[in-house]
């Protein structure tokens, strides 16, 4: 089992950063930091400054939040974090230490 730090960027659908989708450029920074992975988590509905957003039958696309969502050593995590902003983001975060293991593992 490993200590760690669990970042997560809170992204709308379909927003873009260098033309990419903005979750493939957050994982190229990622790997860049050696961070080894991430998922990106699109939610059904979601709450914040731009007021409620809900899926539906005739939603049309781009404007479900998303979580895209990193574990990895604490010192990489920051990084990850200050390059996002050094580009120019403004992405509203999170962290939290994680314990990371593999059941079955000795």
């Amino acid at each position: 089992m490993s200590l760690g730090l669990c970042v997560q960027f809170f992204v709308r659908e379909g927003a873009r950063q260098d033309g990419r989708p903005i979750h493939e450029w957050l994982f190229e920074q990622a790997k860049a930091e050696g961070i080894p992975g991430g998922s990106v988590f699109r939610a059904s509905a979601g709450y914040g400054r731009h007021g409620l957003v809900e899926d539906s039958f005739f939603e049309l696309g781009g404007r479900l939040p998303e979580t895209v969502e990193f574990f990895g050593e604490q010192d990489k995590i920051e990084r990850l974090i200050d390059r996002v902003g050094q580009a120019g983001l403004k992405l509203v975060y999170l962290t939290y230490p994680v314990r990371c293991g593999i059941t079955g593992a000795e």
